[in-house]
């Protein structure tokens, strides 16, 4: 075991809780000492729930272990069913609750309580939160659908489809769930049940119900929807609909699971195709991005980058094993070597290494793009208060795309017009006493004069000498229209300052660093 300040993942019992709290009429016991209780800020505070998790804890203090701990466990399930009355209730250990040995399942069988009760075993020391969240999952989904009958063919009704991944503490995960659950009622697909967002322990037993399920987010899904597949020979759907072109890939997929025609493709409209071309190309593309978060998200992310926009990947990763091998093959298509860790230092110096002009990552990514003074867009859980907005913000769908252009190409163009106004902090129309133009701002006409008059003296021969080279040019095209004269003509300035006769693609960087001090 590494010890780390930060982590992308948490222990495999917070995955559990991101279960549990995602559903409702579900409780979880957990047996832990008063430390491990730090997980309810996570929901309280980070996804802004209205209400606590529904988990009670055993929170058994360091004299109670020369005790009896599993009587501990044993009153807190009791207490706990007594006091919610869940319709299920699921039991397991913290990792330092696992080190002492006790039973939770077998604790709670004992007590013979009148609702189903299912045991966790998450090895805490070898397993991480998102596979917790999967084994859950997986367990709730085959301890209370695996006994439901087999659904006869759908003949008569519309499709029929369960909608299964989404859980508490997710990246945008109720957006995701509105946008496709809406894409797939535009399709002719009833959804059946949501789960485990939403879902009651009595919503699970009818999964059988549906005629295939919606994977939404595999390492959450993925197992259960492999169970349901070999139970009740119910496909699930492998496309994740991130981007215009997975999501165009994503209804092909999900009309030919429900045996329906596929439509115009062409009637379900993103602006992002559109915008990403009526952005200036010359300064979108092959822009170097850095990738890194969930296997999810991050395979989604490569593909939107490369073939959607038009930026050219120079890293791509992710941070849980489980998806190492679509990873590297989604690297090597790229000619890239995929970097698997859970080291966030390992993740800084390799953006330090490649120099990206744009991070697409997790919180951690964040930080480390602060560090560095690079742009940044979060893509992926780990995530802040930030990236929990109010407004409809979903990743998924033709609206998630257009969502994706925003996050995606505004920090690039915040990321220029803090490069232009540090290039004409000492402009006479740009500096902070110049006041506003369209107003005749004071001292105004007084330095254009000086300008003029500095640009004179220094003759026309001197500027007829300059030259500038052809990466230079290209670079300077590259800046808006609207401000690329002053941006030559400081930056000629500067050349004649420094006695220069041709202007390379390093006296454009700095003439840009001269005027930013």
């Amino acid at each position: 075991m590494q010890l780390t300040v930060w982590t992308y993942e948490g222990p495999p019992h917070v995955g559990a809780m991101r279960v549990a709290t995602a559903m409702e009429g579900l409780h979880y016991v957990l047996h832990a000492p008063q430390g491990d209780t730090y997980a309810d800020l996570l929901f309280t505070m980070i996804e802004r729930r209205a209400k606590r998790p529904p988990v009670t804890y055993t929170t058994f203090e360091a004299r109670d272990l020369g005790s009896d701990t599993a009587e501990i466990f044993k009153r807190a399930a009791k207490d706990a069913y007594e006091r919610f009355r869940p319709q299920a209730m699921i039991v397991g250990a913290s990792c330092t609750a696992e080190l002492i040995q006790d039973d939770p399942g077998g604790l709670t069988k004992a007590l013979d309580l009148p609702i189903p009760v299912i045991p966790l075993e998450l090895p805490s020391y070898s397993k991480k939160e998102n596979w917790g969240a999967s084994e859950t999952f997986y367990r709730l989904v085959r301890g209370l659908a695996a006994e439901q009958p087999k659904r006869p063919p759908n003949r008569l009704s519309r499709p029929i489809c369960n909608v299964l991944g989404p859980t508490a503490l997710g990246f945008r995960h109720r957006d995701d769930v509105r946008e496709i659950t809406g894409l797939l009622f535009q399709l002719g697909i009833d959804v059946n049940v949501v789960a485990p967002l939403g879902a009651t322990p009595q919503d699970l037993t009818r999964l059988p119900a549906a005629d295939f399920n919606v994977s939404l987010y595999p390492e959450i899904a993925d197992v259960a929807a492999r169970f349901l597949e070999k139970e009740f020979g119910q496909p699930y759907t492998k496309t994740i609909p991130i981007g215009v072109g997975a999501t165009n890939d994503f209804i092909v997929e999900v009309c030919g699971l429900a045996g329906i025609e596929v439509p115009d493709l062409s009637a379900f409209a993103s602006n992002m195709p559109w915008w990403s071309r009526s952005v200036d190309s010359n300064y979108l593309t092959g822009k170097r991005v850095f990738i890194f978060g969930d296997g999810t998200h991050a395979l989604a992310a490569a593909r939107v980058a490369a073939d959607e926009l038009a930026f050219t990947v120079v890293g791509l990763g992710c941070y849980n094993r489980e998806f190492a091998r679509p990873v590297r093959e989604a690297a090597t298509e790229l000619g890239l070597e995929a970097l698997i860790t859970e080291d966030y230092l390992e993740v800084e110096a390799a953006i330090a290494r490649l120099q990206p002009e744009l991070i697409l990552g997790t919180q951690m990514e964040r930080h480390i793009a602060k560090r560095l003074g690079i742009p940044c867009a979060v893509i992926s859980a780990p995530v802040h208060v930030q990236d929990f907005p109010a407004r409809y913000a979903p990743q998924m769908g033709f609206e998630g795309a257009n969502v994706l252009f925003d996050t995606w190409v505004h920090p690039l163009i915040m990321g220029l017009e803090e490069h232009l106004l540090g290039m004409f902090r000492e402009d006479f129309e740009f500096n902070d006493s110049a006041g506003a133009s369209h107003l005749g701002g004071h001292g105004a006409a007084e330095k254009v004069s000086d300008a003029v008059a500095a640009s004179e003296q220094a003759g026309e021969g001197a500027i007829a000498a300059l030259h500038w080279a052809p990466e230079a040019e290209n670079e300077l095209k590259k800046i808006p229209f609207f401000v690329r004269g002053k941006a030559k003509r400081n930056t000629e300035a500067f050349a004649r300052d420094k006695h220069l006769e041709t202007i390379t693609l390093e006296t454009l960087y700095d003439a840009k660093a001269s005027y930013g001090r």
